[in-house]
């Protein structure tokens, strides 16, 4: 396991999505790939969920996960509380045991330095 690695996970109301993604994105030094993709919440404070939301019993959210280096996370913690101004933001920490990227050796170009795993 890599221990100087984790990943980051970070579940907001979907309408911050955009104002996050462009957070990461604009993060120096850059972060590595992320993902993010839609899912629906479920829980006890429906305060800000709309009347459907109420109905259905789960609201609409936005996940993003990253993996990035561990001496970075207290600073990209904070920059996203101080710049998202998103409410009902929560993440979670969970370490790495490895990462890579799975290439298949028919689909890499003969003149591309790429290595199989």
């Amino acid at each position: 396991m890599d221990r100087h690695l984790c990943k980051l996970m970070l579940v907001y109301p979907s309408a911050a999505e955009e104002h996050i993604v462009e957070i990461l994105l604009n993060a120096e030094p850059p972060l590595a790939d992320f993902a993010t993709w839609k899912a629906e919440g479920h829980g006890h404070d429906f305060r800000a969920a709309s009347v459907r939301e109420r109905v259905r019993g789960r609201v609409a959210r936005g996940v993003l996960a990253v993996v990035l280096q561990r001496s970075r996370l207290g600073t990209v913690l904070e920059e996203i509380r101080s710049r998202a101004n998103a409410p009902d933001l929560t993440y979670w920490v969970e370490p790495v045991e490895s990462i890579g990227r799975l290439v298949r050796v028919d689909a890499v170009d003969a003149d591309s330095p790429q290595v199989a795993a």
